[in-house]
């Protein structure tokens, strides 16, 4: 007889600690998927606050397990470079397709019977239309955000940064999420394009800001 316990999912927490975000780009700092999945909670904190603050109603047990949990399936396929993954529709639903089958085989495979039902609910797809999956959209892309400007900061001359600060900050004015949106835009928008960088960070702020009113 063969005995699952959870020691199998535990060990597997380290594999997203050896995952590297934007792999075959020269970066001057590396992050991987265990720390991206930190700052996203930290970043969804912040604004689920900013949210209730303003009369939101926030389930944070659904937020907080959408948001560590979001890139647990990357533990199975890396992590792919959001230009591929969003090339196509088809090829974004396939690649979606293939991450839930093969979570939904290692549940079943490595996590005990009695926890089965609470994990198939806690790793589905967390990006929905509920306040807490716009959060952790909203947090996810935020972290791409920072990720490019940091490497910008530091003059990376990588187009692909340029394009990815671009992108992300275009979807994050976007999101469906006004208060959060607002702050970002007034606040947080002001103080990145005041900080001393390498590469014009204003200039490409403003070419994006200047398109989107």
């Amino acid at each position: 007889m063969i005995f699952i316990g959870i020691h199998r999912f535990f060990t597997s927490l380290n594999d997203l600690e050896r995952i590297f975000r934007a792999p075959g780009r020269f970066k001057f700092e590396e992050h991987n998927v265990a720390a991206h999945s930190w700052k996203v909670s930290q970043y969804a904190m912040f604004f689920a606050t900013l949210e209730e603050m303003n009369g939101a109603s926030v389930n944070w047990k659904s937020l907080y397990e959408k948001t560590i949990n979001h890139d647990f399936a990357e533990v199975f396929i890396g992590d792919i470079k959001t230009p591929v993954k969003h090339a196509s529709i088809e090829l974004k639903q396939m690649l979606a397709h293939v991450e839930e089958k093969m979570m939904e085989k290692f549940i079943k495979e490595e996590i005990p019977h009695d926890f089965q039902d609470v994990f198939f609910e806690r790793m589905k797809e967390g990006k929905d239309d509920t306040i807490e999956g716009r959060l952790l959209e909203f947090a996810d892309k935020l972290d791409q955000f920072y990720e490019s400007f940091a490497e910008l900061k530091r003059g990376n001359t990588d187009k692909e940064f340029v394009i990815m600060y671009q992108q992300a900050l275009q979807k994050l004015l976007k999101m469906p999420l006004e208060v959060s949106v607002r702050y970002f835009r007034t606040e947080i928008l002001n103080d990145v394009m005041h900080e001393e960088t390498q590469i014009n960070i204003a200039a490409l702020t403003n070419e994006v800001l200047n398109t989107s009113k």
